[in-house]
């Protein structure tokens, strides 16, 4: 079943990118997701940033609602489609970014290639470039491990096996939807896998429906794999686009809870990036803060976007 997407579709130049826009009043918020998110990643925090700024969630080519895009889906390509979305969907900047995991190097490239854009930068649990620009053994392992299951799952889209694991996953048959994936991925498909993907449990019964859809797509597993396997360029992307750091511009950084010492230290120098920088430690949230602690994010965005407003309204005519 073709589901009707909630936003709209903006020709960025030969593919579509959709996007959904809530609320009024600028500094418009730009929210891009994890590495597999989509728009719907957002559903808990949307409501809350709607009630002070128009705030737009868009879907990354391949991925939710957009169409498939060209390759390689590097983070700079996304940050250069998502100002043309911005530009031909008529949501005029600057804009306050917010970057979630991955969305955090496309927000920080987009900051430096379109400085008059770019208002400020909410940072959410973000990627660190540095651990990616020349994978360990361990990271490599994993870049590999993510590209062949994209693959599979991409060969499981074509012959209809993706479809029949959400089927049975939305009749809540988790352990025989298990035993097909297993099956199809050769055995090497296990739990610890699902950590890439938006754990569907923590957002509302209708938003699951549309995840799982686009978990059967081969688009989505062709462009989640091209993400992945990129990984090293856009890191490079975004380590030259913040050479120079980010001067006077708003930043704020949220680490996980219990981040670590080595996550810990990267967060305090990406926050020393801007004169204006400040990190801030959700106190009970993993990885995906946007589902675990919303209004955390939600009451960061308010806070900057409101001194933004205020200088503003300050400012001598």
């Amino acid at each position: 079943m073709k589901l009707v997407p909630p936003g709209r579709l903006i020709d960025v130049g030969g593919h579509r990118l959709h996007i959904t826009t809530a609320g009024a009043g600028g500094p418009p918020v730009i929210c891009d997701a994890a590495l597999a998110g989509t728009s719907v990643s957002w559903t808990l925090t949307t409501p809350g940033i709607a009630r002070f700024a128009r705030v737009c969630c868009y879907d990354r080519a391949g991925l939710g609602w957009s169409d498939a895009g060209p390759m390689p889906r590097t983070a700079g390509r996304c940050a250069d489609e998502l100002r043309e979305l911005l530009e031909r969907a008529g949501v005029p900047g600057p804009y306050l970014l917010v970057g979630h995991s991955y969305g955090g190097l496309i927000v920080q490239i987009f900051a430096a290639r379109f400085p008059a854009d770019t208002a400020g930068l909410v940072l959410v649990d973000p990627a660190h470039p540095e651990d990616w620009i020349h994978p360990a053994p361990k990271e490599q392992a994993l870049i590999d491990r993510g590209v062949r299951l994209c693959r599979q799952g991409s060969v499981a889209a074509r012959v209809g096996i993706a479809r029949a694991v959400s089927w049975l996953v939305t009749a809540g048959a988790l352990a025989p939807a298990w035993t097909v994936v297993k099956f199809a991925t050769g055995g090497r498909l296990t739990e610890r896998d699902e950590g890439i993907l938006t754990p569907i449990w923590k957002l509302p019964e209708d938003a699951r429906r549309p995840l799982m859809h686009f978990w059967t797509r081969r688009k989505f597993f062709d462009a989640l794999g091209s993400h992945i396997e990129s990984i090293s360029t856009s890191a490079a992307e975004t380590l030259a686009a913040r050479e120079n750091g980010f001067g006077d511009l708003p930043l704020a950084t949220i680490s996980s809870t219990d981040p670590g010492e080595h996550r810990l230290r990267q967060q305090e120098a990406l926050a020393r990036l801007s004169t204006r920088g400040q990190h801030i430690v959700a106190p009970q949230s993993s990885h995906w803060i946007p589902l675990d602690e919303p209004q955390l994010v939600v009451s960061i965005v308010e806070t900057m976007h409101a001194s933004m407003t205020s200088r503003v309204h300050t400012r001598p005519a």
